[in-house]
């Protein structure tokens, strides 16, 4: 008699991140396919929830793995290293349940309990409003742009603006059969992310797949849902960049060996200019992975502890997150002007890296303009914190 035996899913985060580093190879070289189709191939997307990718900080109550944030990082570091847009839509996939802690706990329950291992997309910006029905019920009408893996998610969220006494937002829970997703993802980076529109057209909802965006205790208690949704997420993406920084280290290191620049006597990997600006740009990358890492973990600790974030921590967790993607563009774009000739062409990796961080660098969690709000709470001045 024969028998099998079926090899157990990961447990923990480290058998997540070795996972990640099994599919690596296999993701950079899909990289150009993923770019084209602009969307995650169905087989990676199947291979990546093997590996636990989008278990990894779900509650176990919830089937998750509970990882902490520094484990998370790590994840969407490693696999931005492979390819910008998997880590980009992975992290997303993955944490995006965050956003719908504050539904009811049945609802929470039905989407994420059992055996479900939910893929969630949606969008922050209320697009959209939220109608009472007067039974209960709420009709939902709205476009929301940026839904990254909106093709392939089991559910989608959206913020939308609550009509009646006064505006206040609400959260919508909608199926992707609630929705029409608009072609509308023909990006400069990270085009394999399929962040396109979607559109809700009167649908109507029960109460239950609602409610009021940052009110009421969060249908689970743990320290992932505790942190604030931009500091949370502005430290995922900003690890998302440094991945693809160090993808851009690496791409531009396996063809120094080869590359002898125009009129040069030696390939690039003799020539001093290369070595002071490399070393220097590994450096900026290992600075600004510590500070993030460090800050990170300041903040889960307090998490953990159940304190809320200080305007000060928050500030300087929302600019540091900031001031590393901001490092992470400068590393690619010196990596990129060493391919020299060959990385100006859109199918070299180099030229994949430096599309992929500048348009990471465009999303408003860490956007230039985030130095100057903390700035103004470090300076002690009264800020509104409620989306910082």
């Amino acid at each position: 008699m024969t028998t099998t035996t079926t090899a157990p899913g990961p447990t923990t985060a480290e058998d997540v991140l070795a996972g990640v580093d099994r599919l690596a190879p296999a993701i950079a070289a899909r990289a150009p396919e993923i770019e084209a189709a602009r969307r995650l191939p169905a087989d990676l997307l199947a291979d990546l929830a093997a590996a636990g990718c989008f278990r990894l900080v779900r509650p176990p109550s919830h089937g998750g793995l509970g990882a902490d944030l520094s484990d998370a990082l790590r994840v969407s570091e490693a696999l931005a290293r492979a390819d910008g847009s998997v880590g980009w839509t992975v992290t997303i996939g993955a944490t995006s349940w965050c956003d719908l802690a504050g539904l009811p706990r049945a609802t929470f329950d039905a989407v994420f309990g059992g055996d479900a291992d939910p893929v969630i997309a949606g969008v922050f910006s209320p697009s959209g409003t939220a109608t009472p029905e007067g039974d209960g019920r709420f009709r939902v009408d709205g476009r929301w742009a940026f839904a990254s893996g909106c093709e392939h998610a089991t559910w989608l969220y959206a913020n939308t603006i609550e009509a009646g006494d006064g505006p206040r937002m609400r959260t919508v829970l909608l199926a992707p059969e609630d929705v029409e997703i608009q072609d509308t993802w023909d990006a400069l980076g990270l085009r394999g992310t399929g962040s396109h529109h979607f559109v809700a057209d009167g649908v109507v909802l029960p109460a239950e797949r609602t409610f009021l965006t940052f009110e009421g205790p969060p249908a689970v208690d743990v320290p992932v849902v505790r942190l604030p949704p931009p500091a949370l997420y502005a430290l995922l993406l900003s690890a998302v960049a440094l991945g693809v920084a160090q993808g851009a280290l690496d791409d531009v290191l396996a063809v120094a060996g080869e590359r002898v620049p125009l009129l040069a006597d030696r390939a690039m990997s003799g020539d001093p200019t290369f070595h002071h600006d490399l070393a220097t740009a590994d450096a900026r990358l290992r600075a600004a992975r510590a500070l993030l890492y460090a800050d990170a973990g300041a903040a889960w600790r307090s998490a953990q502890a159940g304190a809320p974030l200080a305007p000060e921590e928050r500030a300087r967790v929302r600019a540091t997150a900031a001031w590393a993607t901001a490092t992470a563009v400068a590393v690619v774009d010196t990596a990129h002007h060493h391919g020299g000739g060959g990385a100006v062409y859109a199918s070299s990796p180099l030229a994949r890296r430096l599309r992929d961080a500048h348009a990471m660098a465009q999303h408003f969690l860490v956007r230039p303009d985030t130095f100057t709000t903390a700035g103004a709470v470090l300076s002690g001045m009264e800020v509104d914190l409620s989306i910082f």
